[in-house]
């Protein structure tokens, strides 16, 4: 007779599975782990690079790309509106101060000088026929006042008159105040005359000082022109190469626009872009290195562009050296901007196992063995790589990457 089995029967069967499914588990993972420690616990002395832990100093670097240039460019521009006449230097070529890279056809330009020059001669000629007729209009306004002065007088003398005549019995009241009003008109008449004189003198003064001004004007906009025309002779204002130069012959070409350019080689610079990510480490006055394929050269941060282009940051780096035959226009170079630096630091040649972060596993070797640790990571640049803690001078560590050994404690080193 069969028996109905207990609750509690049932619990207890169900953990025990579940015990027992748990334990195949953990014994599956520790023996894949195992046996993966098992392969990877081995290595051979071919397959990785080691580096030595020396005491020295060591700078902090954030990486940017370069582009070597010369330090003096001068570029230069058609004063004027002309066309192209000839050409007389070639992109490469070397050129002395003073020597002809092109010339432009002024002939438009020149006649536009004599235009200008025939105008300022008129103007001029107005001008001293201004200053003739207002001084003969002065001239006639103050002969008329001379003329109103002597016939004040006379009236003056004949109000004297009158009343002599009255007193003596021979004149009238009336003849005395007709000379005493005749007077008076003259004398008003005198007045306004004088006002006109002082107000003409005034016109004059602002007549001739504008005819001046433009006549001025004219004579900077003619010395103007001459400038251009003199500077379109295309010359060289020093000695260096060209490095460009417009060669369509015929071709119009507008004021401002540029015709060659003409680079200093004896001195160059270095532009260089980074990230805007690191915009706020960067900052002028900072030490630079400069990696030319096996060598290096140093300078310092001398500009900060303001703007930012696709999430780019533009910097000019000034040379110690500001020139060395490594050097080439345009040639694409690595920089390296020093951000801080330590004197006397553990350190150890940079290579592949070091990823970057401030807390990292090493492999130190030791008598055949390279054993892993867990230590705190400093400074770094393209060279070298600070290590903080967990090795010693003269220990050797493992630079090359180690990613295949990350759950290995230990490895053997095989010759």
């Amino acid at each position: 007779m069969d028996k109905n089995i207990t609750q509690e029967v049932i619990k207890k069967k169900k953990r025990k599975s579940s015990l027992i499914v748990l334990v195949i588990i953990v014994v599956l993972v520790a023996s894949v782990l195992m046996l993966r420690a098992s392969f990877s616990s081995t290595i051979k002395r071919q397959n990785i690079t080691t580096a030595v832990v020396e005491i020295g100093n060591i700078e902090n670097t954030i990486s940017a790309s370069g582009e070597i240039l010369p330090e003096f460019e001068q570029v230069i521009t058609s004063p004027i509106n002309a066309s192209i006449k000839s050409v007389a230097m070639d992109a490469g070529s070397s050129v002395k101060t003073g020597q002809s890279i092109l010339s432009l056809d002024k002939q438009t330009t020149e006649m536009e000088y004599e235009k200008l020059k025939f105008q300022l001669e008129a103007k001029k000629n107005s001008i001293q026929k201004l200053k003739l007729e207002l001084n003969k209009s002065f001239y006639d306004i103050q002969s008329n006042n001379n003329i109103k002065e002597l016939k004040i007088n006379s009236l003056q003398a004949a109000v004297d008159n009158a009343k002599r005549l009255y007193k003596a019995g021979g004149g009238t009241r009336e003849a005395i105040e007709q000379a005493e009003l005749d007077l008076k008109v003259a004398m008003l008449e005198k007045k306004q005359l004088e006002n006109e004189i002082k107000s003409k003198q005034q016109t004059m003064k602002v007549d001739i000082r504008e005819s001046e001004i433009a006549a001025q004007i004219q004579q900077t906009d003619l010395t103007e022109l001459q400038r251009k025309l003199q500077q379109a002779n295309i010359i060289a204002n020093r000695a260096g190469v060209v490095t460009w130069v417009n060669k369509n012959i015929g071709a119009t070409v507008q004021e401002g626009e540029i015709l060659a350019r003409i680079a200093d080689l004896g001195s160059y610079k270095v532009s260089g872009t980074i990230s805007d990510s690191y915009l706020n480490d960067l900052r002028t006055g900072l030490p630079a290195i400069i990696r030319i394929n096996d060598s290096s050269v140093r300078g310092k941060v001398t500009n900060i562009h303001p703007t930012i282009q696709n999430g780019i940051v533009s910097f000019d780096v000034q040379l110690d050296e500001r020139y060395s035959k490594l050097y080439r226009p345009n040639m694409k170079v690595d920089v390296f901007v020093v951000t801080s630096s330590k004197n006397d630091a553990m350190r150890v040649a940079n290579g592949p196992a070091f990823k970057g972060s401030n807390v990292q596993d090493i492999f130190v070797v030791s008598n055949g063995k390279a054993q892993r640790r867990t230590a705190n990571i400093g400074l770094s640049n393209f060279d070298y790589v600070e290590i903080k803690d967990q090795v010693k001078p003269g220990d050797v560590v493992i630079t090359s990457d180690m990613s295949d050994y990350k759950n290995s404690q230990e490895i053997t080193i095989n010759n």
